[in-house]
């Protein structure tokens, strides 16, 4: 995995403190969409089980991966018991065994491409059910987000992920479902949003980009300055857009792996 996909171990006590959880309402759309029992589930990049925990809750028994072992760490303090959890990288797990949820939350985009579907399609049992779902965190004014932009520009261009396929984010779908779309051996491919928007005061906000691989990437002086810069400019309290994007795919029950 690349150091970037490595850098969050530095911050996994901040992750699981300042970074949102997931509503239920990402559960019930993911069972809604199986339309069947759902009673096994992988999760790829668990961190520190923000998601994990919205799954166990459904009822589900999963295996949570996560190759970082700060955050793995993390993982195990939060989620019950009964969840499983396992450091490993996507690319190291088995596939001689399969689930009927596969998922990942906001961590897709840190797999190696070369072999990523052949790998998804081995773990799910046929018919079984894929789901990616992530966004990024943006502040909702826009002169405050301009305020940002310029005090950061010195240290980064931008905070965010570029999408892997270069698939505008105006496009009607997205990546992964535009990689899926293309791969025959998934079907029904969906792609949801969930709105949410947190409103939390400056020093949070600022504890939230700390947990932002971007930042965690610079040398710990220059970080420390951004931020500083960055909170200068914040007023007390802002609003973050934190809309979750849900992809969906189903493999196809006679799709070979």
């Amino acid at each position: 995995m690349s150091d970037r996909a490595l850098s969050f171990g530095m911050a996994a006590r901040a992750y699981e403190r300042f970074r949102p959880g997931y509503p239920p309402a990402l559960a019930d759309l993911v069972l809604a969409y199986a339309d069947r029992p759902l009673r096994t589930a992988l999760e790829i990049g668990a961190g520190t089980g923000k998601a994990t925990r919205l799954f166990a809750r459904a009822g589900l028994r999963i295996t949570a991966t996560e190759p970082d072992a700060a955050m793995l760490a993390e993982l195990r303090a939060h989620v019950p018991v009964q969840v499983r959890t396992v450091r490993a990288a996507f690319e190291e797990l088995p596939t001689d065994q399969t689930y009927d949820l596969v998922y990942a939350a906001a961590a897709l985009h840190w797999t190696r491409p070369e072999g990523r579907w052949d790998r998804v399609a081995a773990l799910l049992t046929p018919g079984g059910v894929f789901a990616s779902f992530g966004g990024p965190l943006r502040l909702r004014d826009p002169a405050v987000a301009e305020l940002v932009r310029r005090a950061r520009a010195p240290f980064l261009d931008s905070d965010e992920i570029p999408s892997p396929d270069g698939t505008p984010e105006t496009h009607a779908m997205r990546w992964p479902g535009t990689e899926l779309r293309r791969d025959a051996r998934f079907t029904d491919v969906r792609q949801s949003e969930i709105e949410r928007r947190v409103t939390m005061g400056a020093d949070d906000y600022v504890a939230l980009l700390s947990t932002v691989s971007a930042y965690l990437e610079l040398p710990a002086d220059r970080r420390e300055q951004v931020f500083r810069r960055i909170r200068e400019v914040l007023p007390d309290r802002v609003e973050v857009t934190t809309d979750v994007t849900v992809h969906l795919a189903r493999r196809r029950p006679d799709a070979a792996s």
